[in-house]
């Protein structure tokens, strides 16, 4: 079995102590996790603030359903804010490249394979649900691990569950519809990364994309902004997730777009001391997904 390191774990201690009786009916888990890793936040709604977060990554041996499944139980087994603790809201978003955003007029809910199988490989067995993306007249379908929605029934009984990039695409969009200048975002992973563009007050683009070098990284951001008759001089690239200042895909963007930044925080709740800027914006998704 693989087993997780903690990414942080300052907050753990003072969360626990703060999880009484009377206490216990404010507090949130957010939980996120895909093949590679998996990371959980707690939110206390009386307060508006967030309390903890940790973070888990999985060798690349393990990256299959099964032993997600293993990871997971291993991590409920061995944290405290999981094993011993009740919550009473919990959510759940999956992160994977199996999704489709469908205009909500073309959507059929017995047509929701058709939807996926144009850019991805689904099997007979799969299992598909939707995200009604509320307020944006799109739904976003695809194809969750069902096998860890069934372990967290077990442990919560009732919970919500969502896949990341609706949480992604909802908040970016809220926050910056009303915008009079075209913005792309990027939302930057390990191996990957997710492209957001809104322009003209809605969703332009949605997608996923796969990377190994900066080369790669500068190319699909190019591609897309040609596609999309972006000028790469007047666009507001706003990058997000594993990324900072004086990354090298920070200063390869910056050679080639006139206007790049670090996403800001934004959220309505507030953050213990523990959460530094950094933390919020690779977190974004688990952190906004409520």
């Amino acid at each position: 079995m693989v087993t997780g390191q903690y990414f942080m774990i300052q907050e753990k201690l003072k969360i626990k102590s703060n999880l009484d009786s009377k206490n216990q009916e404010y507090n949130h888990l957010s939980i996120q996790f895909s093949l590679g890793g998996f990371s959980f936040c707690v939110l206390n709604k009386n307060d508006k603030k967030f309390t903890a977060l940790y973070n888990y990554g999985f060798k690349e041996a393990s990256y299959t359903p099964q032993t997600l499944l293993q990871n997971i139980t291993e991590i409920f087994d061995t944290n405290p804010l999981l094993k011993d603790q009740q919550y009473h809201t919990v959510s759940v978003s999956h992160t994977n490249n199996l999704s489709s955003l469908v205009p909500k007029p073309l959507f059929r809910e017995e047509r929701m394979s058709d939807y996926l199988s144009y850019n991805n490989k689904t099997l007979r067995h799969d299992y598909f649900a939707f995200d009604d993306l509320k307020n944006h007249e799109m739904v976003n379908v695809y194809v969750p691990f069902v096998n860890a929605n069934n372990f967290f029934i077990d442990q919560f009984g009732g919970f919500e569950y969502k896949h990341f990039s609706t949480v992604l695409v909802e908040n970016l969009v809220d926050i910056y519809k009303l915008s009079l200048v075209p913005h792309m975002f990027v939302n930057i992973c390990k191996r990957h990364f997710e492209i957001v563009v809104i322009a003209n007050k809605k969703l332009q683009l949605y997608n996923t994309f796969d990377y190994r070098t900066k080369e790669d990284f500068i190319y699909y951001i190019l591609f897309v902004a040609e596609q999309l008759n972006l000028n790469p001089e007047e666009l507001e690239l706003q990058l997000l997730g594993n990324v900072k200042k004086d990354d090298e895909l920070f200063k390869m963007a910056f050679g080639y777009v006139r206007n790049v930044s670090l996403l800001e925080n934004r959220s309505k709740y507030t953050f213990d001391a523990a959460f530094t800027e950094d933390i919020k914006r690779e977190f974004f998704t688990l952190l906004h997904q409520f």
